[in-house]
């Protein structure tokens, strides 16, 4: 037990009660659950589906990055179809108004007094799933609509707070490709969405897959695998995942490092980054880590963890400076030289050791 303390390591039935450790058995059997409903409509993207879901478990946001046509509206829908939540799409355009977005508020008549009252009509963001379709081809003014509701989970109009209902998941697009007339997102609010997931092209064989599937003029059925309360009850449990010291520190080594105004930092930052990760990277991890280690059936996080969710958190959130620009560096490069940089071998050897605490400490 000693050996714990020293690592940071919590037994994690000593931390979870008996309902929490049956709902995480209960996560994991919703995920396998999960990929095979999604497999039935989605061909083929398999870490965009695990970093949704991980997202979904953190209460966390998502910016989608992908060209036209890779499935993105459709496995967003899918999605809110398998967990029985709500669902609206909000098309995003130049003459889009915030009030379009959370709702207005309408005089109404009372026919048997003559009187008349304000009455507030609710906005497509009212839902537990919001596809922000195209989010940068509108202004500034209507995109900051959706930061109030991304981080209090409320909307403020006529002075009175309506809140959301939960959970609230807001998923937003962005086309790589068409920058002409857009509104690039500023860095405050990118650091409000948890990842930033890049949807590729499918393989050959997926595509085959897609083109043979979509032009058969199949129906399919989805079962519903959660409920909304299902799902607020994991996220619960997730945050209650134990996590060692060691691996918080190694956490921190990958945002730290981005930041060069506190120097030390290796040459590559030096050269290509203008501003680094604040501490808001450093949460994002840990959570997504503790997310990821329940999906993949274990009770502690590991450093694997935290490699495997980096590209989504931090490639958002390191903002690359003209040298980069001029020969063709992006941030994903930039995270994947972070990974090689930071020695594996000071930290692995203590996950071992950490697995082993949990391993041989007896149940509660």
């Amino acid at each position: 037990m000693e050996t714990g303390a020293k690592l940071g390591v919590a037994q994690p039935q000593g931390d979870l009660a008996a309902d929490e450790i049956a709902a995480v058995e209960k996560l994991q059997k919703a995920y396998r659950d999960l990929r095979s409903e999604l497999g039935k409509v989605i061909v083929g993207q398999d870490a965009v589906i695990e970093e949704l879901l991980i997202a979904l478990f953190c209460k966390g946001h998502a910016l989608l990055v992908g060209v036209p046509g890779l499935a993105k509206t459709l496995l967003i829908s899918t999605l809110a179809k398998t967990l029985g939540l709500t669902f609206n799409r909000i098309q995003f355009t130049p003459d889009l108004m915030p009030s379009d977005i959370t709702g207005t508020e309408v005089i109404e008549e009372d026919k048997t007094t003559g009187g008349r009252q304000l009455r507030f009509v609710k906005g497509p963001i009212f839902a537990n799933v919001i596809l922000a379709d195209e989010i940068n081809r509108t202004p500034p003014k209507t995109q900051a609509a959706l930061l109030e509701a991304m981080q209090e989970n409320q909307v403020t109009a006529g002075g009175k707070q309506h809140h959301l209902a939960q959970p609230f998941f807001v998923l937003a697009t962005q086309n790589p490709i068409e920058q002409e007339g857009t509104y690039p997102l500023p860095e405050a609010q990118l650091d409000r969405f948890m990842f930033n997931i890049n949807v590729g092209y499918p393989s050959e064989d997926e595509e085959f897959q897609i083109v043979r599937l979509t032009t058969a003029g199949r129906s399919m059925h989805l079962d519903q695998i959660l409920s909304g309360d299902d799902v607020m009850q994991l996220q619960e449990v997730v945050r209650k995942v134990p996590v060692a010291d060691h691996v918080i520190r190694y956490a921190l080594r990958f945002t730290r490092l981005t930041r060069k105004q506190e120097g030390g930092t290796p040459d590559f930052i030096n050269d290509f980054v203008a501003w680094g990760a604040g501490p808001r990277a450093s949460q994002y991890l840990i959570l997504a880590g503790k997310a990821r280690a329940l999906l993949k059936g274990r009770y502690h996080v590991s450093t694997e963890d935290i490699r495997a969710v980096a590209l989504p958190v931090l490639r958002h959130r390191i903002v690359t400076n003209f040298n980069a620009e001029a020969e063709g560096i992006k941030s994903d490069s930039i995270v994947n030289k972070l990974i090689e940089h930071i020695p594996r071998q000071e930290f692995d050897h203590l996950d071992t050791a950490a697995a082993k605490v949990l391993r041989d400490q007896p149940a509660a």
